[in-house]
This record gives structure tokens, sequence and C-alpha cells, in this order.
């Protein structure tokens, strides 16, 4: 079974670390993928109606997984994330899709933020969360092997509950 898989990047700053680690963790569930670098959005995200903001939406709410990214700020995600997460509806615009709450940081003080913070906020709008946050150093994250702890204990779930979710809308 081929998953459709999208990265979202919330980094004030375009084609960012975040972007290039949400697109790592994408690559493990999937040959190719979407992304919507957020950022480069601009001002669509400030109201409702935008049609590049429309079809980001559009991109994320179609797929099987979203690995959502943002750096670490002031313990939690960024304003531009929570810009572009509020373009979905509460409880369904999500729905039927499996998300994975990715933050970076600069050390290990917030390794909860994506857990505490980010999976709230995602179940909210319907998403599948079946797995813990990952929190990756904006330093280390793309060191050989770094990936592969998270993967091989959560990567089996993440592909199970999209696997569920794309039978289920067939």
């Amino acid at each position: 079974m081929s998953l459709t898989v999208t990265v979202v990047a919330g980094n004030p700053k375009p084609a960012s670390r975040t972007l290039d680690a949400a697109r790592l963790v994408g690559l493990r569930f999937a040959d190719e993928v979407g992304e919507v670098d957020v950022v480069t959005l601009g001002v669509g995200l400030l109201g409702w109606g935008d049609e590049a903001v429309k079809s980001a939406v559009a991109a994320v709410r179609a797929s099987d997984v979203v690995v959502v990214a943002s750096p670490t700020f002031k313990a939690t995600y960024s304003g531009v994330l929570k810009l572009f997460l509020d373009q979905f509806e509460t409880g369904t615009g999500l729905a039927g899709v499996t998300a994975v709450p990715l933050m970076l940081g600069a050390g290990p003080a917030h390794f909860m933020a994506p857990e505490v913070f980010l999976k709230p906020l995602l179940v909210e709008l319907g998403a599948v969360v079946p797995v813990q946050g990952l929190y990756l150093s904006d330093r280390t994250y793309a060191e050989p092997g770094s990936l592969d702890p998270w993967i091989e204990r959560w990567g089996p779930a993440v592909l199970a509950s999209a696997g569920a979710s794309k039978a289920g809308a067939a």
C-alpha cells in the first residue's frame, strides 16, 4: 500500500532545518513527500479564502500521514504554524489523517514540547496521533542513525494507523 505523506514546516524562515528534519522523517514512511513550507504562504495565513492556503490545506487533508514540524519557540510551537493550523476546522479538519508531531530545539530542556503542546492541537483538529511526539536537536537531527530509535519504536504504529485510516476510507 502506497501512502501519501506530507510534511508541514512552521518555521518563520523558508527552507529551514525544520523543513529538512520533517522531510527526513516523512521519507521514512514514503519514497516521496509533499511539502508545505508554511512561511511561504505569507499574508494569506492572516485570513480565510486565500487560494494558496486553501491548496496547502487540501494537500494536508488528502494525506495519509502528515509530519507537522516546528522549531521550539518560547517552549512551544511557532506562531506561523498556529496560523496555518487555524485554517482547519476543529474536530474534523484533519479527520482520517495520521499526524506525527515534530519539534526541533537547541537542547533537551523542551523535549516534551511536541507531546505537551503540539500533539493536543493536532488531536483537537481531528488527527489521529498514535505515537509519542518527536523532539530532535537542531544540530544533530541529520546525523546518520539519529532517527532510527524513534522510527524503530513508533514507525510501525504510524504505518498501521495510516493503513487503517486508508482502508476505512476505501
